[in-house]
């Protein structure tokens, strides 16, 4: 077997012993790696209904074939557990040295079960394995946590770990490591924590398994030139991800206070343009030559690393419109180890239920410095108000009760990304059904819908984009395991993936196979939910009802009086099911599992769910 080690690392902290398994080629074939090992072994290995946050939970990271090869931006890392903040299978990815050294160590994932009795860092040199004691380092933020383990060991070694919010199980903590990598949007962090598992550091001096060694080499180095040379002449890493907020504020699709609003005349004040203007230093991933992490100084003089997502959710959206104040909101969840778009969405949740009366409070939008305070209380679990902050917007609305539920953004527990989509209705689809809940990662479709058909349609043909765009998104960069920002920003041609991963294991695979490797993921994802939740319905599947209701409609600007219709976006819903291959509840057929050679599964689903044909 080639382009595989075809190693599994098992840790079991409650009992400090580690075994090498192995995973056979069938396997490999089927599921790929990345998000494929990781959904295939938590639904295998986990009982229905165990607590996200109990020993009985597994911390798995996954690779992929191509994962730290020289070719553009390999260095990604799946990191993925059952979620605490929506209650089944939850991932997320990050940029990360663990990459390349879990691969050099002779692994392909690794899964660390049980609980540690103490505090507890994991090293990890090939088939050395050790239980460190981690009491000097727990209660450090992230990057005081990165500097003491690059002191003892070296900046070359792989590093995950968590902050506070981690450590004290706040539900949207995510997994860290270098200056500003995370991953785990669903509370990954927060397993870490549950087991007293600090950090993990790797180290590895074999080399990855290749078909093709030399052919790889010449493909991927020229490759990584050559999308470097393409970043040069886009521009796009001059504004990175920050470049989009201009456009979301044009079009009616920022987020701003709380979703309530899709445009705001400061905006300007935090865009790409002036994000790079403060611009500092610039980060990026292991073999990235597009670097996008456009680093500024805060209101508190540390480095923070900014992106769309965390300058939408962490500054209009709180109407905060001042880029060193937005930066050390954003600087603090990276030290926290918090989510930066679920701390975003649970501030304004927490502003806005204020406002409407749902609760009592201190809090305004607008005002940085308690949005500070209050992002310390949340990591730290500090106080009634901590506690309810750490556990996410669709518990906070469940205990504020008073109709506050159809205004907290998220969808299945997971907040919502920042784009509005009032009047979006394709990407609100792609919310709907993103299988781990609101992510963008999945399906990003504003442009394809505003620049390249009728804002207004409900039709199939926008069902059929979210579908193509998942294949693409949350299944082939997720499963391989690669970074999808060259095809996206840059042109770089999807058909050099398939190359890289043929090169690496010797297969002749084409897009079609990956296409339905990433159906089958979809799929099992969507099976690992109906197990949690076997009263699961399409309205599951509904974003935001705020989106839905004409008295939150805009009352000036390009969409103004304009919303979801819930009868229209029921038939896009539809359209969805029926183009996946799902019956009028969302749920595969068994025609649709069959042909994605998911018999087994499908027999065991036949016991929480009634599969039709």
């Amino acid at each position: 077997m080639k382009g595989w080690t075809g190693n599994i690392l098992r840790v079991d902290l409650s009992s400090k012993t580690y075994k090498k398994e192995t995973f056979s080629e069938e396997f490999a074939h089927k599921w790929v790696g990345g998000r494929g090992f990781a959904v295939k072994t938590l639904y295998d290995e986990l009982k229905p209904g165990i607590d996200p946050l109990g020993p009985d939970n597994k911390f798995i990271v996954a690779l992929g074939p191509i994962s730290g090869i020289p070719a553009p931006n390999t260095g990604k890392a799946v990191v993925a557990a059952k979620s605490p903040l929506t209650g089944f299978y939850g991932d997320g990815n990050l940029g990360t040295r663990a990459v390349e050294q879990l691969r050099k160590a002779g692994y392909d994932m690794l899964i660390v079960e049980g609980k540690a009795d103490r505090p507890t860092m994991l090293y990890i040199e090939d088939d050395k394995v050790e239980f460190l004691p981690a009491d000097e380092i727990w209660g450090k933020g992230t990057f005081a946590c990165n500097d003491w383990i690059y002191s003892k060991y070296g900046k070359g070694v792989g590093v995950l770990n968590i902050g506070q919010g981690g450590e004290n199980l706040a539900r949207f903590a995510v997994v860290r490591s270098l200056e500003g990598r995370a991953g785990g949007r669903p509370g990954i962090g927060a397993v870490m924590g549950s087991k007293l598992l600090k950090a993990i550091v790797v180290k590895g001096t074999r080399p990855i398994p290749q078909a093709d060694p030399a052919g790889m080499k010449a493909a991927g180095s020229a490759d990584l030139r050559q999308v470097g040379v393409l970043d040069k002449q886009s521009g796009w890493s001059i504004q990175a991800t920050t470049g989009v907020l201009p456009f979301c504020n044009e079009v009616a699709g920022l987020p701003v206070r709380n979703f309530r609003k899709t445009h705001h005349p400061l905006a300007w004040q935090v865009d790409g343009e002036r994000c790079n203007n403060a611009r500092v230093a610039t980060y990026g991933c292991p073999t990235c030559t597009m670097r996008c992490g456009v680093t500024v100084l805060d209101k508190e003089g540390h480095e923070s690393e900014l992106d769309y997502e965390n300058v939408a959710l962490l500054g209009p959206n709180l109407e905060i419109f001042d880029i060193p104040q937005m930066a050390s909101l954003n600087y603090l969840c990276d030290e926290f180890g918090l989510d930066t778009m679920s701390a975003g969405c649970t501030l304004s949740f927490y502003a806005d239920a204020i406002d409407q009366g749902a609760v009592d409070g201190d809090f305004k939008f607008g005002d940085a410095e308690r949005a500070k305070e209050l992002l310390r209380l949340a990591a730290h679990r500090e106080g009634k108000v901590g506690h309810l902050l750490a556990d996410g917007t669709r518990r906070m609305a469940r205990a504020f009760g008073r109709g506050s539920e159809a205004y907290a953004m998220n969808v299945k527990g997971l907040e919502v990304a920042a784009y509005n989509c009032k009047f979006i209705p394709g990407q609100a689809l792609s919310y709907g059904v993103a299988p781990i809940g609101a992510h963008h990662r999945e399906a990003w479709i504003i442009t394809f819908e505003i620049k390249h058909t009728t804002r207004e349609s409900y039709g199939p043909e926008k069902a059929a984009k979210v579908i193509e765009l998942q294949r693409i998104r949350g299944g082939l960069f997720e499963f391989i395991v690669a970074c999808r920002f060259p095809w996206i920003e840059n042109g770089w041609p999807l058909d050099h993936y398939p190359k890289y991963f043929n090169l690496a294991t010797g297969l002749n695979w084409g897009l079609d196979d990956m296409w339905q490797v990433g159906d089958r993921i979809y799929s099992l994802i969507k099976l690992h939910y109906l197990r949690e939740f076997p009263g699961a319905s399409r309205e599951d599947d509904y974003p935001p009802r705020v989106w839905f209701d004409p008295a939150n409609a805009d009352t000036e600007g390009p969409i103004a009086g304009k919303h979801l219709e819930i009868d229209k976006y029921d038939g896009l819903l539809q359209h969805y099911y029926d183009q996946r291959g799902y019956d009028r509840r969302g749920i595969p057929t068994m025609a649709t599992l069959r042909s994605l050679g998911l018999e087994d599964e499908a027999a065991d689903a036949r016991k929480y769910a009634d599969l039709t044909e």
